[in-house]
Order: C-alpha cells, then sequence, then structure tokens
C-alpha cells in the first residue's frame, strides 16, 4: 500500500495488487465532494436521509458526509461496508485530518459493528463483511458506491447486488458512482434503477446516478 499526492493536495493510496488508487489521481477530496455530496447526499431534500456507503475504505467520504450534514443541520444515519479495513498505520498517515482533525480522528477510533454518535446531526456505523454476503435491511436514501472499479473486483459490481440494493431503498432514493461504464448503466436499469449519466469530477467526463423513483 502506497501513499499518492493527487492533483488538489489530497493523500490516495495505492494497491499494487490491484493495480488501482482508491481515489482519482486528478484529486482525490475533489472526487469524492462531487460524486459523493454533490450528485447524492445534496440532491436528497429529507430532513433525516439514512445513507449506505459501499466501500469505507479511508473515510474520507464518511468525513465529508459528516460536515455536511452538520453544515446543513441534516439528521444523517451512515452506514459503511468495508471488507478490507485499513490499519492506524495506514489511515493517521493520511492528510484528510487537515479537514478536520479531530471529526476524522474520531471515525477511525469509531468501533466496528456499534453505532457511534459523532455529532447532533451524525451517527455512523461501520460494518466489517462482504458486500456479496450482506443482507440489505432496507430503509436507505442514498447509497454511494465506491467499490474498486468493475475490472479489479467484479464481483461487486453484480446484478444481484445491485436488485437488493434497489430493494432497500426509499422511493425517491439515489445511488451515484463514479463508474461510468454501460454495462454498469444497463445493470442499475435492469434493477429498476431510472439512471442518468452526469459530469464527473475533474479528470473524468462522466459518472453514473441511479433513482428509484416508484
Amino acid at each position: 500500500m502506497q501513499t499518492i499526492i493527487t492533483a488538489d493536495g489530497s493523500h490516495t493510496l495505492f494497491v499494487p495488487e490491484l493495480n488501482e488508487h482508491y481515489h482519482s489521481v486528478n484529486g482525490a477530496v475533489q472526487e469524492s465532494r462531487h460524486v459523493y455530496i454533490e450528485s447524492g447526499f445534496n440532491q436528497c431534500k429529507k430532513e433525516n436521509i439514512s445513507v449506505l456507503e459501499i466501500g469505507f475504505g479511508t473515510g474520507l467520504n464518511a468525513l465529508l458526509t459528516c460536515l455536511e450534514a452538520e453544515k446543513k443541520n441534516i439528521f444523517t444515519t451512515y452506514t459503511s461496508l468495508e471488507k478490507y479495513p485499513l490499519s492506524p498505520e495506514i489511515t493517521t498517515t493520511l492528510n484528510y485530518s487537515s479537514i478536520n482533525q479531530t471529526l476524522f480522528q474520531q471515525i477511525h477510533a469509531a468501533p466496528w459493528s456499534e453505532r457511534t454518535i459523532l455529532s447532533s446531526f451524525f451517527s455512523l456505523q461501520k460494518i466489517e463483511t462482504d458486500i456479496c454476503a450482506y443482507s440489505f435491511p432496507g430503509d436507505f436514501d442514498v447509497v454511494f458506491y465506491d467499490a474498486f472499479a468493475p475490472d479489479k473486483q467484479p464481483e461487486v459490481w453484480s446484478q444481484k447486488i445491485f436488485d437488493n440494493i434497489f430493494t432497500g431503498l426509499n422511493t425517491g432514493g439515489i445511488l451515484t458512482t463514479y463508474c461510468a461504464k454501460g454495462e454498469i448503466r444497463r445493470i442499475l436499469e435492469r434493477s429498476g434503477f431510472f439512471v442518468e449519466r452526469i459530469p464527473g469530477p475533474p479528470g473524468k467526463r462522466e459518472m453514473l446516478r441511479g433513482q428509484k423513483l416508484l
């Protein structure tokens, strides 16, 4: 695992075994804000929002969502799935703490499998699990699909998983992902999503957003 500085000055991690980065090298924080906060979380107009994240990774999406929830006074219940949690030796080297050091430390110190209240507007539950074996409890409003790319981990981009996610979303619920592949768009549509190709973050022309209309 290697720490890389991306174009906006924020860190990402490179996994040599997969030849894959955790975030865009064109800007890790820019990508997370564009794909998951602006195109996902901020598109949900409810006063109380339940978020499911696929791929906790570095904790960056959770950090930015918590800050956005506090900024807008939106009560947010955040659940994140991760098969391979990062060690403290890795997470403590990341410069996301410059965004909010105390909160970033709290996010990583939160025990796995337990729901932890991190602020008046944000609670976090990190679950160490394989998404392929996860039973979706339902009642989510927004899904951040932030797994490694389909050509790196095709098993986590299956029709069954997106069918289960669609079932677990509330009506009007949103799924957002950096991925723009045509096959993933077709999988989402077969699951029942209304799918849009929307502008991607810096360095990426497009991304996908799906919505459960009925």
